[in-house]
């Protein structure tokens, strides 16, 4: 039989047409729904970005308030879960415990299923993380936004406007970027019309991977372990020496500097506990910078989002062991906007392969 050449990766395979979102990894620019990351973010905050999103799909689309308000009543509802959740999920990471709580998600609620995961994620992180501490779930506040509740419920009391802001920003920044592979994986799920729970949850588990969700922590690691700006180059070059992968640099689709990397450093630098770790990381980032062009000359590579990504959620004193975790609260608005998208006109997601095994005689 006939073999056809395999793109293991797909790079570079068009399988649908979408909406929602276009990387252009050659300029170095995001565009969610027809506009520019670095203003849909200083004009929106998560909830705008949703209802962005969900725009002529789901129930709320276009309507910031109606979508503020189905997320908050989606929290309420999801914090009658947080008991049997800890129970399952006493012994797991954080990402584990999102994981199991999305599993106790019915179909048939009647909040709608892209309010629920929304509302339910940031109630499960909170409530894991405090169990964690050995510490009581704090219920959700309906009157506040997603981004001010979850601190609220992590910290035990309102934080800084600032810090909420900072959040706010970090959610709408990463709610959707094309198709990744933890937003690719929850459309092929949808295709087989499993339901957008179901969706959401398979693209959760795409983006459990280190490979995919699991950077912002190791680049606090590697800024503890420079230790000192001035040690950045050699620190770097000795890493390129032992083939050890940087982490907050270089990009799949992007061979410029990620323009949500400028919007979190932006976020950063408003934070009036960060100036001297910001100010730190940033030579860090030149060192790195410099490195990378002595040693991989030939290949375009620069800052990513997931390096101030770090820094942010430092700050705001969430734990590193949460971050992937806290990513998905972020990023569950743009599952399911994609949910929507593949369900509406998408046929069921079935690739070929070459078959290279055996064959009977």
């Amino acid at each position: 039989m006939l073999q056809t050449r395999v793109n293991s990766g797909l790079d570079g395979v068009i399988v649908a047409d979408t909406v929602m979102s276009e990387v252009d990894g050659e300029e170095g620019r995001l565009i969610v729904r027809g506009h520019a990351v670095e203003e849909l973010v200083e004009t929106r905050g998560y909830e705008g970005v949703a209802a962005l999103l969900w725009e002529g799909y789901g129930e709320g689309g276009g309507d910031e308030a109606a979508v503020r308000a189905g997320m908050s009543a989606a929290r309420v509802r999801a914090f009658e879960l947080v008991p049997k959740l800890l129970i399952a999920a006493e012994g797991l990471t954080p990402v584990e415990g999102l994981r199991v709580g999305l599993g106790m998600l019915p179909d048939s609620d009647p909040i709608p299923p892209h309010y629920l995961v929304c509302g339910a994620l940031p109630v499960f992180l909170a409530a894991l993380l405090n169990a964690a501490r050995g510490l009581s779930a704090i219920a959700p506040d309906p009157t506040l936004g997603t981004a001010q509740d979850l601190l609220r419920m992590i910290r035990g009391q309102r934080a800084p406007e600032v810090f909420e802001k900072g959040l706010d920003t970090y959610l709408a920044t990463v709610a959707d970027h094309g198709f990744n592979a933890s937003t690719f994986t929850a459309r092929v799920v949808a295709s087989t019309d499993a339901g957008l729970i179901s969706a959401v949850l398979a693209g959760l588990c795409a983006l459990k991977g280190p490979k995919h969700g699991g950077a912002p922590g190791p680049v606090l690691d590697m800024l503890d372990e420079i230790g000192d700006a001035s040690r950045a180059e050699t620190w770097f070059d000795d890493a390129f020496a032992r083939n050890v992968t940087l982490m907050g640099f270089g990009h799949r689709i992007y061979k410029v500097r990620d323009p949500r990397a400028d919007v979190l450093k932006e976020a950063v630098a408003k934070l009036p506990e960060t100036s001297g770790r910001l100010a730190y990381a940033s030579e860090v980032e030149k060192g790195a910078i410099a490195a990378l062009r002595r040693h991989k000359p030939g290949r375009r590579l620069d800052t990513n989002v997931e390096y101030y990504t770090a820094l942010l959620l430092e700050a705001l004193d969430i734990p590193r062991e949460a971050f992937t975790a806290l990513f998905a609260v972020g990023r569950a608005a743009g599952w399911s906007a994609h949910v929507f998208e593949q369900e509406k006109g998408g046929r069921i997601i079935r690739p070929q392969s070459n078959y290279v095994g055996e064959r009977p005689s």
